[in-house]
């Protein structure tokens, strides 16, 4: 038995789906189970119950809040695999500190062979040791600085790329809602042209026009066909990458008019500085754990020697300690060439950074210049509909006095569609230019 709790608003949404969803299994139960010839009612019926339930799952039955699709787009699989990698590094730097486990080792010692036995031979004895490795203390924390670097460095790397997913978010959406608008307006030039064509046919029937204008809107009306058709295979394209970015296809609006956030001098600004920084800092550490291990690696040995008395030496137990430590005396051929590979290493990240910096501007600034063309562009043909709206008032003026033909005013009218058309690009462009130049930024 199986309860469906479904909030009142979604009820109308559900019927629809549930009453599309029976006629597919009822077509699948006719198409397909037959052929499989399922001697069972009660397992076609479970069948029937798992396609309906699977259909319901798997179809967004409500618009989300721009505010709950940033929280689906943080449960990106390639974003949680990078909390994680940040979560392993984190604890491999705890354990960087600790000391190695000490080894606890039993023994016989100087045991006969011929005469076996532990109260004839002087020597004889059962031992019991333990050994401590003691490595630098400043080896360890440097290590432990270098996983945490390379920690914080991942951290950033998350950060700039749920910006740039973000972004990513906000582009579709915006060119979803684009695609929207252009199909609704090139849908009402259609309309227009068959105005219009039945206009030219009465026309040329009173042979008042040429034959060869009924051409030209056929052809106009193919290329409103033809751009339909592009923006369905558009839609199908959005579509799939959103789903890939939330696991699911939302029917959310795009966010509110984005107002990008302008650069002034400061190069540390964008994400992907910031993420060069990390990987210098992280250098820093590798070159601290280069010059840590020329510092002695310490040890304790201690046994304790057990024997038994014999007939002519008491069995006096013995303890061993021994101190040991390491001599860098291969440093020339061992830790020289890893505090020069440290340095270069080093000296790499200074030089990605500079190049991150140059990149993120470059990007910042083709941004940018493409936001201020699409304003600039959208607000020049807000003035050419003004001045097409003020021919077509002149056009139904002298239409209305009988001087002319009302196709020219459908002609206005088409072309203030295609301008309007053009604007809904450029105001999505501009939008998307903004998400582009915010993304690249750290958000204050």
């Amino acid at each position: 038995l199986m309860t469906l709790f479904i909030s009142l608003p979604t009820w109308p949404i559900v019927a629809c789906k549930l009453l599309r969803v029976t006629c597919a299994t009822q077509n699948l139960s006719n198409a397909v189970l037959p052929q499989i010839k399922l001697r069972s009612p009660l397992l076609k019926q479970k069948l029937m119950i798992g396609l309906l339930i699977n259909l319901l799952v798997f179809t967004p039955l409500k618009a989300q809040t721009f505010s709950e699709l940033e929280i689906m787009l943080e449960q990106h699989p390639r974003l949680q695999a990078m909390k994680y990698q940040a979560i392993s590094d984190r604890e491999l730097a705890s354990s960087a500190i600790g000391l190695p486990d000490p080894v606890i080792g039993f023994g016989i010692n100087n045991f006969p062979i011929f005469d076996p036995s532990f109260d004839e031979f002087i020597p004889t004895n059962k031992s019991i040791g333990i050994k401590q490795r003691f490595p630098s203390r400043s080896l360890r924390r440097a290590r432990s600085a270098k996983i945490n670097a390379q920690a914080d460095q991942i951290n950033e790397q998350f950060e700039q790329l749920f910006s740039s997913l973000r972004s990513e978010l906000v582009a579709l959406l915006h060119k979803k809602a684009e695609i929207k608008q252009t199909v609704r307006l090139a849908t009402q030039r259609d309309i227009k042209y068959q105005q219009l064509n039945d206009l030219i046919e009465a026309d040329v029937g009173g042979g008042r026009t040429s034959v060869f204008r009924l051409a030209e809107i056929e052809a106009e009306r193919a290329e409103v066909s033809r751009l339909l058709a592009e923006l369905k295979a558009q839609t199908t394209q959005v579509d799939s990458r959103l789903l890939y970015l939330l696991g699911t296809i939302p029917t959310t609006t795009p966010p509110p008019e984005i107002n990008p956030v302008y650069v002034l001098n400061d190069d540390m600004v964008f994400y992907a500085a910031k993420v060069a920084s990390s990987a210098v800092k992280a250098s820093d550490s590798g070159i601290a754990e280069a010059k840590a291990q020329w510092k002695p690696e310490w040890g304790l040995d201690l046994t304790y020697q057990q024997r038994e008395a014999g007939t002519n030496f008491e069995g006096d137990d013995f303890v061993s300690v021994m101190v040991s430590f390491s001599v860098p005396i291969w440093s020339k051929s061992n830790q020289a060439p890893k505090l020069r590979a440290a340095n270069a290493k080093q000296q790499a990240a200074k030089a990605a950074l500079s190049e991150a910096q140059r990149k993120a501007l470059a990007q910042y600034t083709s941004a940018k210049a493409t936001y201020s063309a699409a304003l600039e562009k959208a607000e020049i043909l807000k003035q050419k509909i003004i001045s097409i709206k003020k021919e077509i008032a002149a056009q139904q003026s002298s239409y209305e006095s009988g001087k002319g033909t009302f196709a020219p005013i459908i002609d206005g009218e088409i072309t203030i569609l295609k301008l309007e058309a053009e604007i809904v690009i450029e105001q999505s462009r501009s939008q998307i230019a903004a998400a582009q130049m915010n993304a690249l930024v750290v958000s204050q």
